[in-house]
């Protein structure tokens, strides 16, 4: 092979696999991005000539916490944060994350092994039912030893598998780790084998992020010290397990991650060497997935409950309308078709949404995109007749709907609702590594 090729070949085995997105992912994204600071716009405009000013200060905070700045984190950080590998994660938003500080050989089975030998437990995927766990869990200060952890990004995608230990059951404080499994034939740098790569990271309370505003857990500086306790308890617990370190893997620095928490590392990379570990359970015997419900992502599951909510309401607000119907009873015969042909479409539409709601709690793609398209032209609809002065958003039902409308679309076009929708569980089955539980 010449130097040329082998080159190339070097160079394209070190990208890393961007998982695919449409146009029209995109288009939806930008759709919601500007919708989001429309909507923190306009409340903020219209919530300081009340007296209860001070008191719009909280849905203001949430909408640019929540869904504006994270927008524009991430339309900035896909210009000029570098898409490939150097030893950081990314959050969803796409600012740098946790630093890359631990390795893993062997399969998804013995890592799992190993880990449970060890104490550790898999975190539970982020959906409505965990999120209103581990509200309620933090508040109470009850234990939840599976809470969910946030997604990094690697590999451009979310970590295969996470695992914590709670610290005297206070949901606060954890030690959690993330992996994801490398790519097929992908090599370190420098040359180097791993089939799983970690982040670890102790956090240390429940903070607003400096970053994002948001409200999250914050870590503690030294990293180091929860990698090695991750090598600590593994190899404590299963005497089968090896472990070699890549000294300098990375150069030794201090920086933050994308929370705004300030960290330090030595740059070492160990990795554990779990082959020698056996199965204690067969894969057959490990407990069967969740239903399909069981698992819809948060922004899913909230973008269907504001489908369904504000369906029901425009429904019962227009058949409720006793002045609609009087004009009808009054009108001629023409008018009174028109306004009943008028009035089935609507019926029709609304059913037509809720319809589409439900299949995307399946995992409807189709579903999704036409949902999408019926938000978006409600939101340039209720836009185009508030730049006109046909309609005015004041603190009332239509700027209530307004809001909700541009929370749907965002949610619908949210990562985490684009991949739930085009992720096809046979391939998966097939193709991801498998974790057991």
């Amino acid at each position: 092979m010449t130097e040329p090729s082998h080159r190339r070949k070097w160079m394209l085995q070190m990208q890393q696999p961007v998982p695919p997105a449409t146009v029209f992912d995109r288009a939806a994204f930008l759709v919601g991005a500007a919708a989001a600071i429309w909507l923190a716009v306009i409340i903020a405009i219209q919530g300081v000539r009340t007296p209860w000013a001070l008191a719009w200060f909280i849905p203001i905070w949430a909408i640019t916490a929540y869904l504006v700045l994270p927008r524009l984190h991430r339309l900035l950080s896909d210009l000029y944060v570098p898409d490939y590998f150097f030893g950081r994660t990314r959050t969803s938003d796409g600012l740098l994350g946790d630093p890359v500080n631990l390795g893993i050989d062997g399969s998804a089975a013995q890592l799992d092994e190993a880990m449970a030998a060890a104490g550790w437990h898999h975190a539970d995927e982020i959906t409505a039912a965990s999120t209103w766990r581990i509200i309620t869990s933090t508040l109470t200060r009850r234990s939840y030893p599976t809470a969910p952890v946030s997604p990094l990004m690697l590999f451009g995608r979310r970590q295969d598998v996470a695992y914590q230990q709670e610290v005297a059951g206070n949901p606060k404080q954890r030690h959690h780790v993330r992996f994801w499994h490398c790519p097929p034939g992908w090599l370190l740098p420098g040359g180097g084998h791993a089939d799983w790569l970690g982040a670890a990271t102790y956090d240390t309370d429940v903070g607003i992020s400096f970053f994002t505003l948001q409200v999250t857990h914050r870590i503690d500086e030294n990293t180091d010290v929860e990698r090695d306790h991750v090598v600590s308890t593994v190899n404590e617990a299963t005497p089968a397990v090896t472990m070699r370190i890549l000294h300098d893997f990375t150069t030794g620095y201090h920086s933050r991650n994308g929370g705004g928490d300030r960290f330090v590392t030595d740059g070492n990379l160990p990795i554990i060497d779990v082959t020698g570990v056996e199965h204690r359970m067969p894969v057959e015997q490990h407990p069967a997935p969740a239903p399909v419900i069981a698992r819809v992502p948060l922004s899913v599951a909230a973008a269907v409950a504001l489908v369904v909510v504000v369906s029901l309401l425009q429904l019962f607000d227009v058949f409720t309308d006793a002045e609609l119907w009087r004009s009808l009873d009054s009108a001629d015969s023409d008018d009174v078709v028109v306004a009943s042909a008028a009035l089935i479409v609507f019926f029709l539409f609304m059913l037509a949404q809720l319809f589409l709601a439900g299949m995307v709690l399946r995992r409807g793609r189709r579903s999704r995109a036409v949902l999408i398209v019926l938000v978006t032209l409600t939101i340039v609809f209720m836009a185009i007749d508030y730049l006109d002065g046909s309609t005015v958003l004041g603190l009332d039902w239509a700027l209530a709907t307004a809001s909700v409308q541009c929370i749907t679309l965002l949610c619908l076009s949210s990562e985490s609702a684009g991949a739930w929708a085009r992720r096809n569980e046979k391939k998966n089955d097939q193709h991801e590594p498998k974790i057991a539980g």
